[in-house]
């Protein structure tokens, strides 16, 4: 395994950190600190750049607010000056990474959204109801006719899908580092590392009186998102080269294992729970780690997913209604206007047509009184 040195020259830059800024800035440039930060834009940046090459730079407090959609969530946002950091060191350190990620890791990664991660799936079920089919046919040779002939008519195909208990909340900083240090000796970029990943910790857990472990981080962070993926995967290398699992997608802490043989995939449980806990000190969702038979579809990121088409969840139609009449009810007051609710609506529109939606978006359509071509 390569791993890389002397990264933190390159990260402090003035080039990279003035690219930084230019990400950090996209769409939210008119905001009072972007604005700030921006009148005096070279002197803020020269004296962002010496505090990190003296290693004299701490990272600043959160802003938190919470965010309900199909869960409430506490967002953390860090101040712009930080944000530029982020996105200086992601810069240089994300295409490291991103080289040792597996196929199917679909979670903030570039050209590796929503919409790829269910046409996969899509794709998974079709392979795999064929491939499972011709080894059921091999196996079933040497069993009785009449069985064979059972279970060549009806071909099952299983699904363990499973969800990581709070997630963000649970990452540990002591194995997060270890992990990192695999890829990056530089000492430097290690500091600057280790000053982020400790600067949101949610709770410290203590394993005795004098010996107590950090956790968390923040969810609002772009360092967060590939923390996460780097965090997992150590998942992804045990399922797909260790266990040899074809059929293995995951988006953030959300996967998801198609095989034909229920048995396997319970011990396949096990066996994932176990190296969740001893090496990375995180939980399956007590609710959320199933194996269930794929009769007619499969429910993943937001859609129903079947076997030439796909639906949007009811709960997600049903959050849409709401959340519209009360936007209406808004803009009726004036306090919205006509132009964040448009906006809304085609953010809505565009999520909704990548299912098969269009007898529903006309029918919702004619029940709010709002256009949704």
């Amino acid at each position: 395994m390569k791993r890389y040195n002397n990264l933190f020259q390159t990260i402090c830059s003035f080039q990279n950190l003035h690219l930084a800024y230019l990400k950090a800035r996209k769409c939210k440039r008119y905001r009072d600190e972007i604005l700030e930060f921006s009148y005096n834009l070279e002197e803020n940046l020269l004296k962002l750049q010496e505090e990190l090459l003296s290693q004299t730079y701490r990272h600043g407090s959160y802003r938190e607010f919470i965010i309900c959609d199909s869960k409430k969530r506490c967002i953390k946002a860090a101040p712009f000056r930080d944000r530029v950091v982020h996105h200086a060191l992601c810069n240089v350190i994300e295409p490291i990474f991103d080289k040792g990620f597996i196929y199917d890791s679909y979670a903030c990664r570039e050209k590796r959204g929503t919409h790829k991660a269910i046409k996969r799936l899509e794709k998974y079920l079709k392979l795999a109801s064929s491939g499972f089919t011709r080894e059921r046919e091999r196996e079933r040779e040497r069993e009785r006719e009449r069985e064979r002939e059972i279970n060549l008519r009806a071909p099952k195909i299983y699904c363990l899908q499973c969800d990581i208990s709070k997630y963000f909340d649970s990452i540990d900083h002591k194995v997060l580092l270890t992990i990192v240090k695999k890829k990056i000796i530089d000492s430097k970029t290690l500091w600057l590392l280790e000053e982020i990943i400790n600067s949101g910790y949610s709770k410290k857990v203590f394993e005795n009186l004098f010996d107590f472990r950090l956790t968390g981080i923040p969810i609002g962070n772009l360092t967060s998102q590939l923390f996460a993926n780097i965090y997992l995967n150590e998942l992804d290398q045990l399922v797909k080269h260790r266990l040899r699992e074809r059929f293995y997608i995951r988006y953030m802490d959300d996967f998801l294992i198609l095989n034909c043989d229920k048995k396997a995939l319970h011990n396949l449980k096990q066996t994932i729970k176990e190296f969740l806990s001893e090496r990375l000190m995180l939980a399956l969702h007590p609710k959320k780690a199933n194996i269930f038979p794929v009769r007619t579809d499969v429910d993943f990121l937001g859609y129903r997913i079947f076997g030439n088409y796909r639906l949007l969840r009811k709960s997600t139609v049903q959050r849409f209604i709401k959340r519209t009449k009360f936007y209406q009810k808004m803009l009726n007051k004036g306090i919205m206007n006509q132009g964040k609710f448009n906006n809304s609506l085609q953010s809505w529109f565009a999520y909704a047509k990548f299912g098969n939606s269009w007898l529903l978006r006309k029918n919702l359509s004619e029940k709010l009184k709002v256009e949704l071509n």
